[in-house]
C-alpha cells in the first residue's frame, strides 16, 4: 500500500477508485508534477478520470496534510508527498528541474537568525531559484 493511500485510510478518508489512482500516481512520482501532468499520468491508468477529480483530490490531500503544494514561480502549482524528513528545493528556472537537498548548515543558520530576532523557528520553506553555471545562454547543466 502506498504512503498516500495509507495516510488517507488513517485519517478516515473514503478511498474511491479514482482517489486511489491519484494517490498511486503521486506516490510513484519522483518529480514534482503539476495538475496537468498528474492528470495525464492518472488518465493512463483510468481513462474515465476527469481533470476536476484530480483537482478535488489534490485539494483534499493538501487540506489533510498528506501532500504539499509548491509554487516554484512558473504560474502553476506542483505537488509532492508530505514528509517528516525536511528538505529544501533548488529550482532551475530555465528547465524547471527541481532538486531536493538538505544542508545542516542552512538549518542551523535559520534557527540562529530566528533566535537573534527573538523567535523560535517552528517551520520554514526554502526555495532557491537558479540558472546553471556552465552555459547560461543555452540553459545547459543537465
Amino acid at each position: 500500500m502506498n504512503e498516500i493511500k495509507k495516510a488517507c485510510i488513517e485519517r478516515g478518508l473514503r478511498m474511491t477508485g479514482q482517489r486511489e489512482v491519484v494517490a498511486h500516481v503521486l506516490s510513484e512520482a519522483d518529480d514534482h508534477p503539476d495538475v496537468e501532468e498528474l492528470y495525464r499520468r492518472a488518465s493512463k491508468i483510468d481513462d474515465k478520470i476527469s481533470l476536476s477529480t484530480v483537482y478535488r483530490t489534490l485539494k483534499l490531500l493538501e487540506e489533510e496534510g498528506i501532500i504539499e503544494r509548491h509554487d516554484f514561480g512558473e504560474g502553476r502549482a506542483r505537488y509532492e508527498t508530505a514528509s517528516d524528513d525536511h528538505h529544501d528545493h533548488l529550482i532551475d528556472i530555465r528547465s524547471g528541474h527541481v532538486i531536493e537537498f538538505q544542508n545542516p548548515d542552512i538549518e542551523k543558520l535559520q534557527e540562529k537568525i530566528a533566535e537573534e530576532l527573538g523567535y523560535k523557528l517552528v517551520g520554514h520553506r526554502l526555495e532557491l531559484f537558479c540558472v546553471p553555471l556552465d552555459d547560461p545562454a543555452k540553459g545547459g547543466g543537465q
